[in-house]
C-alpha cells in the first residue's frame, strides 16, 4: 500500500479520496495518537473528509480539536499542543482534488518512517478500536488565526510598504492580509475570499496563474505583490515593476538574509543559491517539504525552502510558512527595492517542464529514462534521475502529487539544446 506521496495523501475528491479512506486514516491516525486539532482549507470536499476523520480518530479514543478554516502554517503551529494535527487540503493542485497532510508537534510532517506504519495499519486493519463508553469527545476551538500572528509579530520589525495580496480565494484569506497590515503596511486585497471553487485562478502560484496580481501591482504602484496556494504554505512574489521574482532567486534573497552556515534546498534547485551564498553550505535533499525539513533539523541549517514556493524557518517552525515568508520578504525590501535585489544575483538559463504521465506508467517510464541519461553523464539518485554535467545539470522526476513527470534544466549556455533533448526522451518512454 502507498497512500503518501511527496505531500501527504493528495487526489480528485470522491474518487482517489473519499469518505471511507478518510474514516481508515482517522482510525490509523488515532491508534497513535491521544490528541489530534484539525484545520481545513476552503475546498468544497473538506467537510465530508473532516467528518469521516472525527468518525475514524473517535472509534478508537483520540480526543478531537476543530480548528475551522485555516492555513497550513497555522494548523502546525496549533499542533504543539497535540500528538498530531491534520489538515485536510490539496494545497496548490486544483479545485477537484483534495488531501490530507499529518504533523508533528514541532511543525515537521509525518516522515516516510510515520507514513509507512500509517499505512501498514490501515493495510492489516490494525486498529485499536475502544468500548462504547471511551469513544473519542469532539470540540471546537478557536483563536488558532490570532495565536499564529502573534508568534510572527515578536519576530519581525514593522513595514509601510504598500502590498498588493493575492490569496487565491484559499485559506491564506484568514491571516495573510490583517497580520500585514497589523505590522503597520498598506495592503490591497485580490482574491482574499475563501471559495473553493477557486474561481479566480488556479491555486498554484505560477507566473502564468498570477497575470492579475502583476497588473494590480503596476496600476496601484505597490512596492511589492504576494501570492499564496490554496492552504499557504506557499508564497510567491512580484516586484514593484511587476515582475514575477522566481523562486530560485527567491531562495537565494531569504538565505541571504541572515547568511549563516549550512542552508537545505531540493535536488532541482538553480546554482543561483550555491553562487550567490558563498562559502555557504549548500545541503541538497529529496523534492518535498517534509525531507527539507528532515534536513534542517538534523544539520542544523538556519534555513531552507524550495523553488517551488516553500520557505522554512526553522525559529517559527518546520513547516513551510507562507505567511511568515510574506512578512520576511516585507521587511526585506525595507531599503531597496526587490528589483535591483534580484537584479544582483548571478542568473543561469532554467527550464522547467512537466508532461503527463499515468501513474501505473511511471515506474517504467522512469527506468527507460535512466538507461537513456547514463549516456550522457554521471547519474545520481536522490529524487529522480539527475545528471551533472561541466556547465550545468538536468533531472528528471516523477511528481510525489499528480500524475507527471517534472523535468528541470539548468545550464551556462545551450540550455535549450539540453531540455529539448531530455524532454523528447522523456516523452519517448512515456509513449
Amino acid at each position: 500500500m502507498k497512500l503518501f506521496g511527496s505531500s501527504g495523501i493528495r487526489g480528485p475528491a470522491n474518487k482517489v479520496i473519499g469518505p471511507e479512506l478518510a474514516l481508515n486514516v482517522g482510525m490509523a491516525v488515532g491508534t497513535v495518537a491521544d490528541s489530534v486539532v484539525i484545520g481545513k482549507d476552503p475546498r468544497i470536499a473538506v467537510d465530508m473528509i473532516e467528518q469521516a476523520l472525527i468518525a475514524g480518530l473517535s472509534a478508537t479514543g483520540c480526543e478531537v480539536t476543530l480548528g475551522g478554516l485555516m492555513s497550513t502554517p497555522t494548523l502546525a503551529f496549533a499542533t504543539a499542543d497535540y500528538d498530531c494535527g491534520i489538515m485536510i487540503t490539496a494545497s496548490h493542485n486544483p479545485a477537484e482534488d483534495v488531501g490530507i497532510k499529518l504533523w508533528n508537534p514541532d511543525g515537521v510532517a509525518f516522515d516516510s518512517q510515520q507514513q509507512e506504519r500509517i499505512e501498514h495499519i490501515i493495510e492489516n486493519a490494525d486498529y485499536s478500536a475502544v468500548a462504547w463508553n471511551e469513544v473519542g469527545n469532539v470540540k471546537y476551538r478557536e483563536g488558532f488565526v490570532e495565536r499564529h500572528c502573534r508568534a510572527i509579530l515578536s519576530k519581525t520589525d514593522t513595514s509601510h510598504k504598500r502590498v498588493v495580496v493575492d490569496c487565491g480565494c484559499g485559506a491564506g484569506s484568514t491571516i495573510t492580509p490583517y497580520l500585514l497590515r497589523e505590522l503597520g503596511c498598506e495592503v490591497i486585497t485580490l482574491n482574499c475570499q475563501p471559495d473553493g471553487y477557486f474561481p479566480a485562478r488556479n491555486p498554484e502560484p505560477v507566473e502564468k496563474n498570477l497575470g492579475q496580481l502583476i497588473k494590480a501591482v503596476v496600476a496601484f504602484e505597490a512596492d511589492i505583490g504576494i501570492a499564496h496556494d490554496g492552504d499557504a504554505d506557499r508564497m510567491m512574489v512580484v516586484d514593484e515593476q511587476g515582475n514575477f521574482v522566481s523562486g530560485d532567486e527567491l531562495l537565494a534573497l531569504f538565505a541571504l538574509q541572515d547568511k549563516q552556515d549550512k542552508v537545505v534546498v531540493p535536488v532541482d534547485t538553480s546554482m543561483i543559491v550555491d553562487d550567490a551564498l558563498g562559502d555557504t553550505e549548500v545541503l541538497r535533499c529529496r523534492v518535498g517539504d517534509v525531507y527539507v525539513a528532515e534536513q534542517i533539523k538534523a544539520s542544523g541549517a538556519y534555513f531552507g525552502g524550495e523553488p517551488s514556493g516553500s520557505w522554512i524557518f526553522p525559529d517559527v517552525s518546520y513547516c513551510p510558512d507562507g505567511i511568515y515568508a510574506a512578512t520576511r520578504i516585507v521587511n526585506l525590501i525595507a531599503d531597496r527595492s526587490l528589483s535591483k535585489m534580484v537584479a544582483d544575483l548571478p542568473h543561469y538559463p532554467t527550464l522547467r517542464s512537466t508532461i503527463e504521465c499515468p501513474e501505473a506508467r511511471k515506474e517504467h517510464a522512469m527506468q527507460q529514462i535512466k538507461q537513456s541519461l547514463e549516456a550522457m553523464g554521471e547519474v545520481t539518485a536522490i529524487d529522480g534521475i539527475q545528471v551533472d554535467l561541466e556547465d550545468g545539470w538536468v533531472l528528471v522526476r516523477p511528481s510525489g502529487t499528480e500524475s507527471k513527470i517534472r523535468i528541470t534544466a539548468e545550464a551556462r549556455k545551450d540550455v535549450d539544446d539540453l531540455f529539448d533533448r531530455v524532454v523528447s526522451i522523456a516523452r519517448g518512454a512515456i509513449q
